[in-house]
């Protein structure tokens, strides 16, 4: 209306302003009230005057203010909104273009409201809509209702993979040439995606200028984690943002394999730099139990970094058979191991004599066992080391004049005494290189380079599985690197020397390869060697993904396997995460180490740029409710005023307020024990508040927010009531706790209110309430969001706060309710869990499967009470009563009797934590009466 983004959701009642000028004329002939006059008859008298006058007007301010009286009311009933979208409004079709990679994750729901905002205006204008998703796979573009755009909009999440925007350049191309008058409205993540500039250059010619908006933060908010190095004595995580945005600082958090934390560390960003590193200073068992790598509070899959055995960094033990004087650096074949196996293995050089340093490494618990020129070992010493390799450990062996001398069993292959010479002055060979590596063999993919000479070997005696346990062989088929599984480990042999008396491998880059391969092999428990020769044909599937939001999910139904090389990043087909069985899983992330992220240049697209901001649609009803109510007291008071009325009713209220204080001062004159008895009374309230072991009562979290605390201190006072009148319990008012100081120890259950805007509870208070539940006690913690929350849809911000701090809970495995677990029998038979809400799923910890002959038994139980139940119902909101005991929410239903329901819920509940499992012993009902004769 006059070009103002105002609306009004019902028009027809602005009519009524047409009536103001009839108001105003009656206002202004309407005089004011007669004046008081006292009675006695001489005052009358008095008082009479000869002429006759005429009743005054209204006087004009007061006219006035009923006048705006009226016209706030009129507004009011109308229902303006105001739209600030309604300054762009038009009739030409819209095209929402929305970046959905894992950039986007961390305001998702701010871009998701402003999408629908913008769809939402479309449909007032009656424009239609169209949505492209640029994480997507790419299709056509149909323009299509707000309202089937809207059902689209809301089934879109967040993808964990960067975008590739340019693949959907044909497709917008095609539907700008079909709809030319199309405007385009592009929320973008600020971040450049597979395709770098290339969707903007493509993009510039068609839909450049005034038609397009684009819509981004002023700097690009994604915060990554470019790669994980477990190198030297610390694991090194480097992570990077697009570019400055004023988020400097975090934590970074490592967990393990079962999602338990194992450290967090804080990382800091310079003023303008957009890479920084933390290094996790852990030892080698810990970080090599690190499964994941995350940013805490990111919420995005690009913020999670997963590490495989090939991120794990082996403990490897050295041991050198020579001199020494043979123990110098560019001399001891160990120095070359060393330098090449440093950047990914701790390394331990074992100390004294060949058996004392054997012994040493084996009780220091390494992963490989190297033993270089070692010839033979004594009885005790063999003894070990066989049990350190068929218990999973890996012994590298390298070749000497020790070796070719001595004959032990710890070798792969049968060997030849003494050794072969190639190249020598008496020999008529020359130096052999390698033959390329074959696919059965760890090493097939390295190069290997034209410089490599063997001049001298140990040979291996001609066997029927010689060809299968060769990894590597010279160019005339002689074997020259030789393995074999012994028991849950395995020997490897490396038929020549470690330093360059036999070859100069080890001056070349193939023996660092050689030995990485080789080291990673350490600490299978599947046969490692045969899924290191198959690496390449061999495809793994995936287990456990992750969704945009950087949360493990099963994998969807477009994921395929990959091969056991594969080395891209995650994309739609291959989302990150887990591939293969558990104990050779192969990680797949969405970023590789050396992707970088960088933000886009939008001047080519001379487009207008805004704010991602919502459109901040304003409801002025109440304010303008507000301002009559206002103005209406103003009126009030005003009249009392020229009436002459409210200098009376100022004196009545002090002539009442002194009698109310004779009366006070009597009543305690009076009454002298009075303040004895409340005396007595606050004693004993004190001393059974701060004794809480003395009677049982319910308890819940304080959160910090006074709205929700106040409903679950009324949700519970209401159960207690209900427990009193229906059961033998007799609980008392149920207290706020707060678990970073109170003892939780006295109460048999906690209520636990999520409030996603407060912050996650301190490690002190996570432990305080892992030893409640330990000990016996329970947790109901209430997400309170079971109508905004969606199946299929983005996790809700309660939601996520839960999973964050359940992250440092030992949880057992839960399950929704089943049918036959005790806690639908404790007291009432029940089948759901309502609240406020009753489409919520109730968790619990699983129970084991039913015994053998026990599947039909009606009341099934683990060995104790779970620790924990999850709802989403808002159980405490249907719980509330006021003082006078009046229900303070309404329920969300369907069913009348929901409320009854959601007490007998509660009820249940507290029997189970206080109970445990005996209603499920009436198993054995049926086999007493027939004891009895019944």
């Amino acid at each position: 209306m006059f070009g103002l983004p105002l609306t009004f959701t019902v028009p027809l009642v602005l009519t009524a302003l047409a009536a103001l000028p009839a108001i105003w004329l009656l206002l202004r002939i309407t005089p004011p009230q007669p004046r008081r006059v006292d009675f006695p008859p001489l005052k009358i008298l008095a008082d009479l005057r000869p002429e006759q006058e005429m009743p005054a007007r209204t006087p004009w301010w007061l006219l006035l203010l009923r006048l705006l009286l009226a016209a706030f009311l009129i507004l009011a009933a109308a229902g303006p909104i105001w739209n600030p979208l309604a300054e762009d409004s038009n009739r030409s079709p819209l095209l929402i273009v929305l970046d959905n990679g894992f950039a986007a994750a961390h305001d998702w729901r701010d871009r998701m409201n402003l999408a629908a905002e913008r769809i939402e205006a479309a449909g007032r204008d009656g424009r239609t809509v169209a949505l492209v998703a640029t994480a997507d796979a790419p299709a056509a573009i149909e323009p299509s209702s707000p309202s089937t755009a809207l059902e689209r909009l809301r089934s879109l999440k967040p993808l964990p993979h960067l975008q590739d925007r340019q693949a959907h350049l044909e497709s917008v191309r095609r539907f700008l040439e079909s709809t030319p008058d199309a405007n385009i409205v592009w929320i973008s993540d600020g971040v450049a995606g597979v395709d770098g500039q290339g969707f903007i250059d493509g993009l510039a010619p068609m839909a450049g200028g005034s038609r397009m908006t684009v819509l981004k933060a002023e700097r690009a908010s994604a915060l990554a984690v470019a790669g994980v190095e477990n190198a030297g004595g610390r694991l090194n995580v480097r992570l990077m943002r697009a570019e400055p945005n004023g988020r400097d600082s975090g934590t970074v958090r490592a967990l393990d394999l079962k999602s338990l934390p194992l450290a967090d560390m804080r990382f800091a960003f310079d003023a303008n730099a957009t890479e920084t590193d933390v290094a996790f200073d852990l030892p080698t068992e810990i970080r090599n139990a690190i499964a994941r790598i995350e940013i805490l509070g990111e919420g995005s899959a690009g913020a999670v970094h997963l590490l495989d055995e090939r991120g794990k960094r082996r403990r490897v033990g050295l041991v050198f058979g020579g001199t020494s004087d043979q123990a110098q650096p560019l001399l001891s074949p160990l120095y070359y191991i060393e330098r090449a196996l440093a950047p990914f293995s701790e390394i331990r050089n074992g100390r004294g004599a060949v058996a004392d340093a054997v012994n040493q490494l084996i009780d220091e618990q390494v992963s490989v066992l190297v033993l270089a020129d070692v010839g033979g070992l004594d009885r005790e010493t063999m003894g070990r080391v066989t049990a350190f390799v068929e218990q999973g450990g890996l012994l590298l062996r390298f070749a000497g004049s020790r070796l070719a001398a001595g004959n032990d069993e710890l070798v792969p292959v049968r060997l030849r005494r003494g050794g072969r010479s190639l190249g020598g002055t008496l020999s008529w060979d020359t130096p052999k290189t390698f033959a390329p590596f074959t696919r059965e063999s760890p090493y097939f993919g390295l190069a290997v380079p034209d410089e490599i000479g063997i001049r001298r070997q140990i040979l291996a005696e001609p066997d029927g599985d010689l060809q299968s346990r060769t990894w590597a062989a010279l160019a005339d088929g002689t074997p020259i690197v030789t393995a074999d599984k012994r028991g849950d480990g395995m020997i490897v042999l490396f038929h020549v020397t470690a330093d360059t008396t036999w070859s100069n491998l080890p001056l070349s880059g193939l023996f660092v390869d050689m030995l990485r391969r080789t080291v990673a092999l350490a600490g299978a428990s599947s046969d490692a060697n045969a899924e290191a020769r198959n690496a390449e044909n061999e495809t793994v599937a995936p287990r456990l993904t992750l969704d945009g939001y950087g949360i493990y999910i099963s994998p969807p139904a477009t994921a395929r396997a990959v091969t056991r090389t594969y080395m891209e990043r995650a994309n739609g087909e291959h989302p990150p995460g887990f591939y293969g069985p558990v104990d050779s899983s192969l990680a797949l992330n969405a970023l590789l180490p050396t992707d970088r992220l960088a933000p886009l240049n939008l001047a080519p697209l001379n487009a207008r740029i805004a704010p991602l901001a919502g459109a901040q649609t304003i409801d002025l009803r109440m304010p303008l409710f507000m301002l009559a109510l206002v103005l209406l007291i103003a009126d009030t008071l005003a009249s009392l005023w020229l009436g002459g009325h409210l200098s009376n009713l100022f004196g009545r209220l002090r002539r009442t307020g002194a009698a109310a204080g004779i009366a006070l001062a009597a009543m305690m004159l009076f009454n002298p024990g009075s303040d004895a008895n409340a005396q007595e009374r606050r004693s004993s309230m004190t001393m059974e508040s701060s004794n809480p072991a003395l009677v049982t009562r319910l308890a819940y979290v304080i959160t910090g927010d006074s709205q929700v605390d106040e409903t679950s201190r009324a949700g519970l006072a209401g159960l207690t009531q209900v427990l009193s009148q229906r059961t033998a319990l007799s609980p008392g008012e149920p207290i706020g706790i707060d678990l970073s100081r109170d003892e939780v120890a006295f109460y048999p259950l906690i209520y636990w209110p999520v409030v996603a805007s407060r912050p996650v509870p301190t490690e002190a208070a996570i432990r305080r309430l892992d030893a409640f539940m330990k000990g016996g006690g329970t947790v109901i913690f209430d997400t309170r969001d079971a109508f905004g929350n969606r199946p299929d849809g983005a996790p809700t911000a309660e939601g996520q706060a839960l999973r964050r701090m359940l992250a440092s809970l030992d949880i057992p495995e839960l399950e929704p309710v089943p049918a036959d677990h005790v806690l639908t029998k404790t007291f009432y038979i029940l089948d759901s869990f309502p609240g406020r809400y009753a489409t919520g799923q109730t968790w619990v910890e699983a129970l084991p499967p039913a015994p053998e002959g026990e599947e039909n038994r009606p009341a099934r139980s683990g060995d104790g009470v779970s620790p924990i139940i999850i709802t989403s119902n808002d159980l405490a909101a249907a719980w509330a009563v006021g003082q006078r005991g009046e229900w303070l929410y309404p329920v969300v239903g369907s069913d009348q009797r929901q409320r009854e329901f959601s007490y007998r819920s509660g009820v249940n509940i507290v029997m189970y934590a206080l109970t445990g499992n005996y209603k499920a012993d009436q198993v054995h009902v049926p086999a007493l009466l027939e004891r009895l004769g019944q």
